[in-house]
């Protein structure tokens, strides 16, 4: 079983737990565009690859694929699982699996109204979103929302160019500078993450698990708290099953006033996933198990409460000249 990990970053901890679920034999390739990205040290192999953007990314990749007999491919980052999405028959037919939901599907979650109306469709509650600001205008006067709001680009990734919004001058004055944005109610309660796993074999929900955010950086959670919700675990297990998701997806998730509201998806692994992981939810087996051709049994909420994560700063220290480096 050959698994290739694609911008592994500073993402070392996915990385060693897909190598600790090794079986002899197997090996774990990663890449980047640096040489400075740490996460490559940790694993069998790895190749510097182009950015993204680069017209010859895609054909990198699959001889990749190709040379080291890759079994299944997945992104760390968001730009990236479009690309694999809509070339899921080219890594087919390499014989390498893409690790992930379909393109269609991928792009709803990256078009944050789009998710929204996905949502409204599915009865699921969320936020009200706004594209255009003449009707939140309009709504606000018939008091059905009011500042503050967050005005926020409808695709967008790592909390970036997010404001809170509290007044018509300030929203016509980012309105004048940026296109493409919406507004979205602001939703003051407790933030929690999701960690969801769908077998990708058979679409049914494998394992949930839930987190009460106690602090945030840089849009990832930095300090939390596992937490059980038995209503939310069949809400969730509903929601992604509905829509058609499969392997591993990052829920972030609003409770006010005693209900829960769906904010983003992410169709990936969220930056908070090593809490799920340490704390008994093996999403890198579950991985493993379907690409050997096998069902996933259900762990629908098997782990403890009260598990706290408390992220901290590492380093790794490698040899490279300094000509040798990529940036």
């Amino acid at each position: 079983m050959n698994i290739l990990i694609l911008s592994a970053g500073t993402r070392n901890k996915i990385v060693q737990y897909f190598k600790r679920e090794c079986e002899p034999g197997d090996r774990i390739i990663a890449t980047d565009c640096s040489n400075l990205a740490p996460a490559l040290y940790e694993a069998d192999a790895f190749y510097l690859v182009p950015r993204i953007t680069h017209p010859d990314y895609l054909k990198k990749v699959l001889e990749i694929c190709k040379t080291e007999k890759i079994d299944g491919v997945l992104s760390l980052i968001d730009p990236e699982l479009s690309l694999l999405a809509k070339n899921k028959e080219a890594f087919e037919r390499v014989g390498t699996t893409v690790i992930g939901s379909d393109y269609e599907l991928v792009e709803t979650c990256f078009n944050k109204y789009a998710m929204y109306k996905k949502l409204k469709e599915l009865g699921i509650p969320t936020g009200r979103c706004y594209m255009d600001k003449e009707l939140f205008y309009l709504e606000k006067k018939e008091g059905k929302i009011d500042y503050p709001v967050f005005v926020k680009p409808v695709c967008g990734s790592a909390s970036l160019h997010i404001n809170k919004v509290g007044s018509d001058e300030e929203l016509e004055v980012l309105f004048g500078l940026y296109e493409d944005l919406m507004i979205q109610e602001f939703m003051d309660g407790d933030e929690y993450g999701a960690d969801v796993y769908i077998d990708m074999l058979t679409g049914k929900t494998s394992a949930v698990f839930l987190k009460k955010k106690i602090k945030m950086r840089a849009g990832e959670t930095d300090k939390s708290v596992s937490v059980k919700d038995v209503t939310l675990f069949e809400t969730l297990q509903r929601f992604v099953e509905a829509c058609g998701f499969k392997g591993i997806i990052d829920i972030d998730i609003f409770h006010i006033k005693g209900s829960y509201y769906i904010s983003e998806v992410n169709p990936r692994f969220g930056g908070g996933y090593p809490h799920a992981y340490e704390s008994g939810v093996n999403v890198p087996g579950l991985i493993m198990q379907n690409l050997r051709g096998k069902v996933t049994a259900s762990h629908i909420g098997d782990y403890e409460e009260g598990i706290c994560m408390m992220k901290y700063n590492e380093v790794l220290i490698q040899r490279i000249s300094q000509k040798e480096i990529i940036e």
